[in-house]
């Protein structure tokens, strides 16, 4: 499993599991199909209205030609950009793109993205696209690369268990939650604080100290948390209980 670090615009460092090859495969095979089949019917469409006399210009014939492509740019980048970087097919195979800077990539990245695709997989086969997220470290492929842009697997519910493993803990009727507003929190912020925790308890020097400093001052106004706690460490992590207790 290869792992990247980002460092978020609040200048958090979060480590994230890059997509493995055959996610992305699955993923580009599902949205290739999607455009395929509305290719098709947008041609069935257009013949029916024009009675198949499009077919007997050939100014139209070559439109017709570049119609997938054309539609599989745009969905690509309509989707990434509007769909917090994923297709359909992303989706359904829990994955996105990010940019390695940890802003949301912009719809001229995700152009370079397609366009490099006609590299990467049309015009090779898949195999330079394969080959590059094999063996480079942030398992990027050229359009990625121009892009300054990878893919990362996204985390789903089932990994909530994964959570209350942290701190094996066991619901209490009795447990009173000192933080209930956490709940307004994601379970992804949520996976971010106990990466945050980890990486410090793993590395306890002034970087790391600092990150846990900056994700305690992000924190407080989402929370609406006015006085700063003495110990932020424990503050983290009765917060990632907070959240197991209230959400199981």
């Amino acid at each position: 499993m290869k792992t990247i670090e980002i460092t978020t615009t609040q200048n958090v460092t979060i480590e994230y599991e890059l997509a493995a090859l055959r996610d992305r495969a699955l993923a580009w095979i599902i949205d290739t199909f999607v455009v395929v089949v509305g290719s098709l019917v947008l041609i069935q469409l257009i013949q029916a209205i024009t009675r198949g006399m499009i077919f007997e210009d050939s100014g139209w014939l070559r439109l017709l030609v570049v119609t997938p492509f054309l539609l599989y740019f745009l969905y690509n980048i309509g989707f990434e950009t509007w769909n917090n970087g994923q297709t359909p097919g992303k989706k359904a195979l829990a994955i996105k793109v990010v940019r390695l800077d940890g802003k949301d990539p912009e719809w001229s990245d995700l152009l370079l993205r397609s366009v490099l695709h006609l590299v990467d997989s049309m015009f090779s086969g898949g195999a330079v696209g394969a080959i590059l997220i094999k063996t480079t470290p942030r398992s990027q492929r050229l359009g990625d690369m121009a892009a300054h842009t990878t893919v990362i697997k996204v985390f789903n519910a089932s990994h909530l268990y994964r959570l209350s493993s942290i701190l094996n803990l066991s619901t209490r009727a009795n447990y009173e939650p000192q933080f209930p507003q956490v709940r307004d929190l994601s379970e992804q912020d949520m996976l971010m604080i106990n990466r945050v925790i980890k990486r410090y308890q793993e590395y306890p020097n002034q970087a790391h100290l600092e990150v846990v400093e900056d994700l305690v001052t992000h924190l407080m106004p989402i929370l609406k948390i006015e006085r700063r706690p003495d110990n932020r460490l424990n503050f983290l992590k009765t917060l990632i209980q907070d959240y197991i207790v209230l959400t199981r």
